[in-house]
């Protein structure tokens, strides 16, 4: 089986279902501020733009958004989250086999992530993965995060990648357009956090497991 050179993965609902540990930091801010908190089910549907995007989305569902409220409870946020980062976070089933498939095939793997550098560092060090990736890079280490091109070029730069023999893999809207405007094909999973039905952002394939995944990259090799 012949395999792009380099893959691009985004993290949250790719390949680590985050949401009881972002909702458990966002709900740990909505009590701080008297407000209820939302069912890890609902967070799924709310992640995947940022801290900030999920707190302001977490008081629109309790309340008044008061969206004044949003920067003073970054700090409770993130350091909630940092301390309990891998509690109930978990990769999906199949990852850890698809990625060892990948790496004895000689794949160059990364990271492409609009969580902070220092969290999705963090994150893949606590589930073991640091060597298994050649690069992780966060919204702060691009000069535009995704779903600008320039953030896909700042991970493959990182991990010394091409873009001629890439393949990006992700959950969203968000990797959708940043995999489009970088000209890479696109693999998406069907079990993430997109709050639309990822059968209608135009990727080249869309798999519902992770023994899906390398039949899927395979395919997207010119013969």
């Amino acid at each position: 089986m012949t395999l792009p050179q380099t893959i691009l993965f985004d993290l949250d609902g790719t390949l680590v279902d985050t949401a009881p540990d972002l909702a458990g930091a966002m709900n740990h801010v909505l009590a701080s501020l008297g407000r209820p908190s939302v069912p890890v089910d609902r967070v799924r549907h709310l992640v995947g733009h940022g801290a900030r995007a999920l707190i302001k989305r977490g008081l629109a569902e309790t309340g008044e958004p008061r969206p004044d409220l949003v920067e003073p409870a970054m700090p409770l946020f993130l350091a909630h989250y940092a301390a309990h980062i891998a509690d109930a976070s978990r990769p999906y089933d199949g990852v850890e086999r698809a990625l060892d498939a990948l790496a004895a095939a000689g794949c160059r793997l990364a990271i492409c992530t609009n969580k902070p550098t220092a969290l999705a560092t963090q994150l893949v060090a606590a589930l073991g993965w640091t060597q298994r990736f050649a690069a992780v890079i966060g919204q702060d280490r691009a000069p535009r995060p995704k779903p600008d091109a320039a953030h896909v070029h700042a991970t493959l730069a990182a991990c010394g990648g091409d873009a001629a023999a890439c393949v990006f893999v992700g959950d969203s809207a968000t990797d959708a357009g940043a995999a489009r405007n970088a000209g890479l094909p696109l693999v998406l999973v069907s079990f993430g956090y997109s709050d639309v039905p990822v059968a209608t952002l135009g990727a080249d394939a869309v798999i519902g497991h992770y023994d899906d995944l390398l039949p899927a990259l395979a395919a997207m090799v010119p013969a």
